[in-house]
C-alpha cells in the first residue's frame, strides 16, 4: 500500500483532522461525515490495506485498536450506554479507504445491523 492514503496523510499530520487519540501504534479521529453523534475512525499507523492483509507482526497494533476504542468510548461518555465497532473489508464489505480502519459509533440507539427481510406474501 502506498503511504499516501488519506489516512496516512492524517497520521503524519499532512492533512487536518480532529484527532482524539494518537500513540505510536494507532491514530483516532472524528469522521468528517458522521452517521452517529459519536463517529470516530481508529486506524493503525502501519500501512495495512485491508483485514485480509493483516500479518502476525500487526497483532499489537490491532489489539491497540480495541483498547483505544474502549478508552475513546469512555472519554466520549458512551461506554455505559453502548457503542458499535465496525471494520469493513474490500469492495463487497463497503471499504472505501484502503487503509484498515475501525469505526466507533455511538451516542444514540443504533438499531440492528441488518434488518430481517420482509415476510414473503402468500399468494
Amino acid at each position: 500500500m502506498s503511504e499516501d492514503t488519506l489516512f496516512a496523510k492524517i497520521i503524519h499530520g499532512e492533512l487536518p483532522a480532529d484527532i482524539v487519540f494518537q500513540d505510536e501504534l494507532v491514530t483516532a479521529f472524528r469522521d468528517i461525515n458522521p452517521v452517529a453523534p459519536t463517529h470516530v475512525l481508529i486506524v493503525p499507523n502501519a500501512a495495512i490495506p485491508t483485514v485480509d492483509d493483516v500479518q502476525p507482526e500487526h497483532e499489537l497494533a490491532l489489539g491497540r485498536l480495541f483498547s483505544a476504542a474502549r478508552q475513546i468510548a469512555r472519554d466520549e461518555g458512551i461506554a455505559e450506554s453502548g457503542y458499535r465497532l465496525i471494520i469493513n473489508c474490500r469492495d463487497h464489505g463497503g471499504q472505501e479507504v484502503f487503509h484498515l480502519h475501525m469505526h466507533l459509533l455511538g451516542g444514540k440507539p443504533l438499531g440492528r445491523m441488518h434488518n430481517p427481510p420482509p415476510p414473503t406474501a402468500l399468494v
